[in-house]
């Protein structure tokens, strides 16, 4: 799963220095009851043109959950049967992170990070599909990438089209989220073109990642988790948002203080069972948005599980989870 290879090196030192009392927070209304297959780490979700909705998750070649109504999800396998060899140049295992699936120009586009144990070599992948069915996806190689020499991480990917330009946010760990422009042909990286940076926290630099941007009115929304994941039960991942008028920022929360600067208002936290809610993605359905994450189960011993709330958005333009009708 995402960063557990960061964990064993950061969590137990950011669980010391972050606070936790947002864990106890029970505002926060509970997302949907899900049956079947829950189980699931960095959910991308999207409503696919057979009517079926389809989440691809950290875990396997990229693992596949479907569903026909959002509660109930099957085990679908993997978006590849295997591997790309070019994968264990990051890797040994050819283990991926935090897909994001999208659609434009008449296909399917799925994004995914490959990395190696606390290490920001690192590459962005990407691959299409007529369907964005599992097992239908053709791998076109590395989108974007980091190298050692690097101030940032090339790892979870999330793209948005802006002003007529494809664009990616990503990143965690070292310098915090940033973005590139993206060809819209190829879906790879514009060959020199200046990497922007997003947002980051400079009194706990390691603790900002898994970005997320929507477009709502005229703003754009920057979505991330903050603070620490991958640690059962004593996980305290949140996620923080900010907003812009232009998508390469600057992005402030509803005080106005920069995103750069630590800012972020907090969105959602964990509550009761649902602890480290985090590793989260939005999608449209239906005329509203949805916010997909997970969490871990604190009635079943931290497992990972998929959640998923609609978000509304007030008169004064800022998101909120909101429960189901």
């Amino acid at each position: 799963m995402k960063r557990l290879r960061y964990a064993a090196v950061f969590a137990a030192a950011l669980l010391a220095l972050l606070p936790t009392t947002a864990q106890a927070d029970t505002a926060y209304p509970d997302p949907l009851p899900i049956t079947g297959q829950e189980i699931i780490h960095d959910p991308s979700v999207i409503h696919l043109k057979n009517g079926q909705y389809v989440a691809y998750s950290t875990g396997g070649v990229i693992g596949a959950r479907l569903s026909a109504d959002l509660e109930h999800w099957a085990d679908s396998g993997n978006a590849f049967a295997e591997p790309p060899s070019w994968w264990y140049e990051y890797n040994d295992t050819g283990d991926p992170w935090a897909p994001d699936i999208s659609y434009r120009d008449g296909k399917y586009w799925l994004y995914y990070s490959v990395s190696s144990w606390g290490s920001n070599h690192s590459a962005i992948g990407v691959a299409t599909s007529p369907s964005g069915l599992p097992g239908t996806w053709t791998d076109h190689g590395k989108a974007f990438s980091s190298e050692r020499t690097d101030s940032w991480n090339a790892i979870d990917p999330a793209v948005i089209k802006a002003d007529g330009k494809l664009w990616m946010a990503f990143g965690s760990y070292w310098t915090g989220i940033r973005m590139v422009e993206l060809d819209p042909e190829t879906g790879k990286a514009v060959p020199g073109e200046a990497v922007h940076h997003l947002a980051t926290r400079p009194d706990a630099p390691y603790a900002v990642e898994g970005p997320y941007i929507v477009k709502h009115g005229r703003y754009y929304y920057l979505f991330a988790s903050y603070d620490a994941c991958c640690s059962g039960v004593n996980s305290t991942y949140k996620i923080r948002v900010g907003r812009s008028e232009s998508v390469t920022g600057p992005y402030v929360d509803s005080d106005g203080t920069p995103l750069l600067q630590g800012g972020g208002d907090l969105l959602l936290a964990g509550h009761g069972r649902f602890i480290g809610t985090g590793g989260e993605s939005v999608f449209r359905d239906k005329g509203r948005d949805i916010l997909a994450y997970h969490y871990y189960d604190a009635n079943d011993n931290g497992t990972p599980k998929l959640a998923l709330n609609p978000l509304s958005w007030g008169r004064d333009g800022w998101p909120a989870v909101a429960a189901w009708d």
